[in-house]
């Protein structure tokens, strides 16, 4: 479909060597037969020119070997049947000599140069369909929407117009690489080392040696604008090793076509998803922060329910006064599952507004744990703070939630009685915040997706909560420029780290108080 050549098209270019010889011996027959009869009307000389036509013609439709062959049975013919004495190759006048040279030389001189031009233009014709190949290539490739279809194309290419087979090798997403999907009837055997270092060090890698057993014999590496891609093997179809080395820039430009292609489609791809996981989580946004507006305002009627209950006139049972306790806490353990609902929803949405001020993180520590003295009753926390830490820039409301969040969690998945830690320290221009507990830790493989909404360590946990408590942190520390991570202590416990961008804190100039004298009358 690509590439159909005129000489594909033309039944002469088709022919055995064989059959050209043999066309070329009755194309000079004929020409003795036609010139038989026309002995008594034309001069010798003309009948020369009858042979030398033959030549000519037999040169641009047979080729060289042909013409050459033409033109020694031509003069072999011409002394045979028409120079006296006829029928015999002896020859009464020297002059005929001078005759049989000129057209011997002629002939040979008339049919290479016919012939040489002949496979120019074959050659040119040759090329300008295999540019124009290979432009519809690129305008095929500039369509595919997935890899196969760039395989597909590649491959229909490398067969249909250089002859040569091709397997097309993807990054498999641990340093190795493997064969695309779609080259189910690929035959071709892989060299993975040779494959490696096309891959690694992007340079085209060729091997003559293995392309006799069944191996590709070049590896080009997809060399896209942002990164490489992958690698195409190719081998000769019919063992034509030394064209397809003759077609090695045409191989590299289809390479990175190819290249180019698959970049595409990962890039289309990305988008894609990116773009559905916007709308997903814009939803989501828009359900929760319904959902926590709704439910807001019933759930604090029931924690002042529970309140009046506790110190109603006359006092309640002891059953009952249990009861109304429970439902108290039950209710604030919801009202606090639903404001964090509700601030992910606004962090998401980008509806929150920093209020960042200049103050000591210090003093939120402390307002974060007197807010937590019923969560954390049973666990003493210890505070590593320099006495002389600078002041930091940050909204005090939201960086107290991310201190509640923590020591919350820290509290709730470690032992009774074990102590919560908070480190403060500087590193590297940011003030690094550390809290840790001396619980079971983290499940290893699921530390960084422990800062994703509704992921929980343990899904089926026993302990209360939906997993976002780590997700509000996140959220709130990058809306800070700053960053995050949990992991597991060498001594057992879990910490959950947090940076803090230290800046320039303001000068404070100390107020100086006048002096007064004392006057005495």
């Amino acid at each position: 479909m690509w590439f159909i050549s005129k000489k594909q098209n033309s039944a002469l270019s088709l022919l055995a060597g064989w059959q050209r010889i043999a066309l070329a011996v009755l194309a000079c027959a004929t020409t003795t037969l036609i010139a038989m009869p026309l002995l008594g009307h034309l001069d010798l000389a003309n009948i020369v020119m009858l042979f030398l036509l033959t030549v000519l013609l037999i040169a641009i439709s047979l080729g060289l070997k042909s013409a050459l062959l033409a033109a020694f049975l031509s003069v072999a013919l011409f002394d045979f049947f028409f120079v006296p004495p006829r029928f015999t190759f002896a020859v009464n006048d020297g002059q005929y000599l001078v005759t049989f040279g000129v057209m011997l030389a002629v002939a040979i001189i008339t049919g290479q140069l016919t012939a040489g031009l002949r496979q120019q233009a074959d050659a040119s014709d040759t090329e300008a369909l295999r540019t124009r190949a290979l432009y519809e290539m690129a305008r095929d490739l500039s369509g595919a929407l997935m890899v196969v279809q760039v395989v597909e194309i590649t491959r229909n290419f490398l067969r249909n117009v250089l002859n040569a087979d091709a397997r097309i090798l993807l990054p498999d997403g641990t340093g190795g690489l493997q064969p695309c999907a779609g080259q189910e009837t690929a035959r071709l055997q892989i060299e993975p080392r040779f494959a490696i270092i096309a891959y690694e060090h992007g340079v085209p890698v060729e091997s003559t040696q293995l392309a006799s057993s069944g191996y590709a014999m070049l590896y080009l590496p997809l060399k896209a604008p942002m990164r490489m891609r992958g690698v195409i093997a190719v081998a000769p179809s019919h063992g034509q090793m030394e064209y397809l080395h003759s077609q090695r820039e045409r191989l590299e430009t289809m390479a990175s076509l190819a290249a180019i292609a698959i970049e595409r489609i990962h890039y289309v791809d990305v988008a894609q998803r990116t773009q559905v996981q916007i709308v997903s989580e814009r939803l989501r946004s828009s359900i929760l922060s319904a959902l926590s507006h709704d439910l807001r305002t019933p759930l604090t009627a029931l924690v002042g329910l529970a309140d009046s209950l506790t110190v109603s006139r006359p006092p309640l049972g002891e059953v009952a006064l249990e009861t109304a306790v429970s439902i108290r806490e039950q209710a604030e353990r919801l009202a606090g599952l639903v404001g964090n609902l509700l601030d992910m929803a606004r962090l998401h949405a980008g509806e929150v507004t920093l209020q960042k001020e200049w103050q000591p993180i210090e003093e939120v520590i402390g307002s974060s744990i007197k807010l937590l003295g019923r969560a954390l009753a049973e666990h003493p926390v210890k505070v590593s703070l320099a006495s002389d830490f600078p002041l930091l820039e940050f909204d005090a409301i939201l960086i107290e939630r991310v201190f509640c969040n923590l020591l919350e969690n820290a509290a709730k998945y470690s032992p009774s009685g074990t102590p919560v830690e908070i480190e403060v320290q500087q590193r590297d221009g940011f003030a690094e915040v550390a809290v840790s507990d001396s619980g079971e830790g983290f499940v290893q493989d699921k530390c960084n997706a422990l800062f994703e909404m509704f992921v929980r360590g343990v899904p089926e946990s026993s302990t209360p909560g939906v997993g976002l408590g780590l997700a509000i942190c996140s959220a709130i520390i990058e809306a800070h420029a700053g960053t995050i991570t949990a992991a597991n202590r060498p001594q057992g416990g879990a910490c959950v780290t947090f940076t803090l961008p230290l800046g320039v804190p303001p000068t404070i100039e100390e107020e100086l108080i006048p002096q007064t004298k004392d006057h005495q009358s």
